[in-house]
């Protein structure tokens, strides 16, 4: 298993990335690991901008989408991560375990739409729902 990067490693690693995305602004690779390293670092303002960016170039890949959900999210933007996410899994997204305890969705988490989106997802009535 990987350590995870020290500050200085982190930096390093940013400045690779920015540097070869000013060459091949649409490299969708270096993009996804610049992001994920602006995430990381606690950028999260960059991250979605990075997001924005995959998400305009592959605008129907789950995995892209899964992530800039996590982006709004952490910036506690939850109608637009609750909108993104719902394409994730209607663009085939479908890691719902994870989806569960994704400590960047957390404040997606909370909202009660998603909530009862999750128990449409699994075929259970939410549970906060009123009874009859």
């Amino acid at each position: 298993m990987n350590k995870p990067l020290d500050k200085n490693e982190m930096d390093f690693e940013i400045t690779f990335y920015e540097g070869l995305l000013e060459k091949k602004p649409a490299f969708v690779e270096a993009l996804a690991a610049l992001g994920d390293l602006y995430t990381k670092r606690g950028d999260y303002e960059k991250g979605l901008k990075i997001d924005l960016k995959l998400a305009h170039l592959k605008p129907h890949d789950p995995i892209i989408l899964y992530n800039l959900a996590c982006s709004y999210s952490l910036l506690n933007r939850i109608d637009a991560a609750f909108e993104t996410i719902q394409k994730a899994v209607d663009c085939g997204y479908d890691n719902f375990p994870f989806l569960e305890k994704d400590k960047d969705l957390h404040n997606l988490r909370e909202d009660n739409r998603f909530q009862q989106f999750m128990a449409s997802i699994r075929g259970k009535p939410f549970k906060g729902e009123a009874k009859a």
